[in-house]
């Protein structure tokens, strides 16, 4: 990205290419920075006395003194000219940053004049490698006079070098709610799935062709959670090739404190609420205004069953809702598709509390529903499940179906019978319609639930044995 200017900018100016002649790009947004790619020059751009900037290759590089006591001791930032901070607006700051070594930097958006009062102020932590950051925030005052700093200083270690290139603060706030299906031209193939990492890794197995032709190939959802180091660097290489495509890309956010409560082989996730609302703030700024798919917490409304203390119950809920409400208001392009189950947990739940769970959850602020995620029902049941489930909601919700491993419906396991059950077949591949608004596969094909029946391989880790029955399952 080389071509930021300031004022009324596409989505895909801050954060990816566009593609002329590709389909039609995402919902315009105010770009408040200027000069934020260092072409040629640090035109728009300042440092401290001590810490002077130059062009690098295209980048802001910046060289930082040692010894310095505060972070603000050594700055980095543009705040000529000044730009507007609206409050209540929701903004999105961007950018990749390294250094020559690794540092814990921070990052404000504040007044330019005393008392400096700021309305963003987070760390960051660069190492050598380039990465991309992304932070979303609302308005906390009304000014013209706002500044972005970098804040270099106030570190051991003594003197280093810090890279900076393709800074975006947009103001999204009024960016029309987008289609994603109508901004891409089908969906994203991830070159980097666990299926694709295993043939990498696997070049001389006699299974990696057939493994890459009938799965590897297709497109499927990424899994993110606790586990990325960086969400944003992690999303943005997700995404950033699929925008620049024109294709849908399909995430799940998969984080929740207390996951998996009921006892399955995928516990984890963020330590805390506060740190998941963190977590998941940067997740939607890190998709920002480009055209995504995302599936909400799968397992996080039926194992509300499982959470026993009331007022764990009432944070559950309240997350839910703040996912839900975060990629409404910083990732406008994105459907969000609220998890609701399957048909033989929905089914054992009941559907009027099923429905009311999903009603504390905010499904209002949710695009729709997701069923069968990790699954096996038939689509055919999923769907008349889903059918029935919106006759109990307020407002019926479109849905997407999870038809990864759904081709022959579930298996007959004594123990764990939703857990890697043996002699499954893939189901229909992503498309448009077939009896929903999508059917897709949420789940990674050959990807385990666990150590249990048919894989001795932990959840999330790519078994190919558990491939090869997907694939030649009749």
């Amino acid at each position: 990205m080389r071509w930021i200017v300031r004022g009324v900018v596409t989505a895909a100016l801050a954060f990816g290419v566009v593609i002329p002649g590709s389909a039609p790009t995402a919902s315009a947004a105010t770009e408040l920075i200027v000069n934020g790619a260092f072409t040629t020059s640090t035109a728009n751009w300042w440092g401290t006395g001590n810490t002077p900037i130059s062009v690098d290759a295209g980048q802001l590089k910046a060289a930082v003194p040692g010894g310095t006591a505060k972070p603000w001791d050594a700055l980095v930032g543009q705040k000529v000219p000044a730009f507007p901070i609206r409050q209540g607006h929701k903004y999105i700051l961007a950018f990749d940053a390294r250094a020559s070594a690794a540092r814990t930097l921070q990052t404000t958006v504040q007044l330019n004049v005393e008392p400096f009062t700021g309305t963003l102020n987070k760390p960051f932590a660069v190492t050598t490698k380039k990465q991309r950051f992304a932070f979303g925030f609302t308005g906390g005052f009304e000014t013209t006079q706002a500044e972005l700093t970098f804040q270099l200083g106030g570190l051991a270690g003594g003197a280093y070098t810090f890279w900076l290139d393709n800074v975006s603060l947009l103001d999204i706030t009024g960016t029309p709610a987008g289609n994603p299906v109508a901004q891409t031209n089908g969906f994203h193939v991830d070159p980097l799935s666990n299926p694709k990492e295993w043939i990498r890794l696997n070049p001389n197995d006699d299974r990696k062709t057939t493994i890459d032709n009938a799965l590897a190939s297709k497109p499927m959802a990424r899994w993110f959670g606790g586990w990325v180091p960086n969400i944003s660097d992690e999303i943005q290489q997700y995404i950033a090739p699929a925008n620049a495509a024109g294709k849908l890309p399909v995430l799940v956010a998969y984080n929740i404190p207390g996951r998996d409560a009921c006892g399955g082989h995928s516990s984890g996730g963020a330590g805390n609420v506060a740190a998941y609302k963190e977590w998941i703030q940067t997740f939607a700024a890190a998709i920002g205004t480009r055209p995504a798919l995302v599936i909400v917490e799968p397992d996080s409304i039926g194992d509300i069953g499982c959470i026993l203390d009331t007022e764990e119950r009432k944070r559950r809920y309240e997350m839910l809702n703040f996912a839900l409400q975060t990629f409404k208001e910083f990732a406008p392009n994105t459907w969000t598709y609220a998890d609701a189950t399957n048909k033989g947990w929905g089914y054992d739940i009941k559907l009027p509390e099923l429905s009311t769970r999903l009603k504390l959850a905010g499904v209002a602020n949710a695009h729709g529903l997701a069923v069968n995620v990790s699954n096996y029902f038939f689509t055919d049941e999923s769907i008349a499940f889903a059918t029935e489930l919106n006759s109990h909601l307020d407002t019926p919700k479109p849905f997407i179906v999870d038809t990864s491993r759904n081709g022959k419906g579930p298996g007959n396991e004594q123990v764990d019978p939703w857990c890697n059950p043996r002699d499954r077949k893939l189901g229909s591949v992503a498309q448009q319609g077939g009896g929903a608004e999508m059917l897709l596969w949420v789940k990674v094909p050959g990807d385990s639930d666990g150590v249990c029946n048919a894989s001795t391989e932990p959840a999330g880790r790519f078994d190919p044995n558990l491939a090869m029955m997907l694939i030649n399952s009749r």
